[in-house]
């Protein structure tokens, strides 16, 4: 079975949420458990562009937000399922999310 590797930040606003539909939709699973993730904090970044419509922040001026770095494990099948289902709740307009493949031993 090939395994990926997600990892999300996400504000601590929304980190529950995150974690919910993440669970949900299937990511988490590791044998007879689900809902399987871990977190950790620290501090994101960003300045928002012209034409961004930030939902932390104003165009234009750096920001620093602290967040939640959410990592899960999931079979291949349900990797666009977690994906849609983080960026249905997630609250940025550019969601930073990496995808990552596992050896299988």
């Amino acid at each position: 079975m090939n395994r990926k590797k997600i990892v999300v930040y996400v504000p601590l606003t929304h980190a529950d949420k995150v974690r919910e539909a993440i669970g949900e939709a299937g990511g988490g699973k590791l044998g007879k458990y689900s809902f399987c993730s871990f977190s950790s904090r620290g501090t994101g970044r960003f300045k928002p562009e012209k034409g961004a419509m930030p939902h932390i922040g104003k165009v234009g001026s750096p920001e620093v937000v602290e967040e939640e770095r959410i990592e899960i494990t999931c079979e291949d099948k349900v990797v666009k399922d977690v994906i849609s289902a983080i960026k249905k709740v997630h609250p940025y307009e550019e969601v930073a999310l990496d995808v990552y493949s596992l050896d299988n031993h």
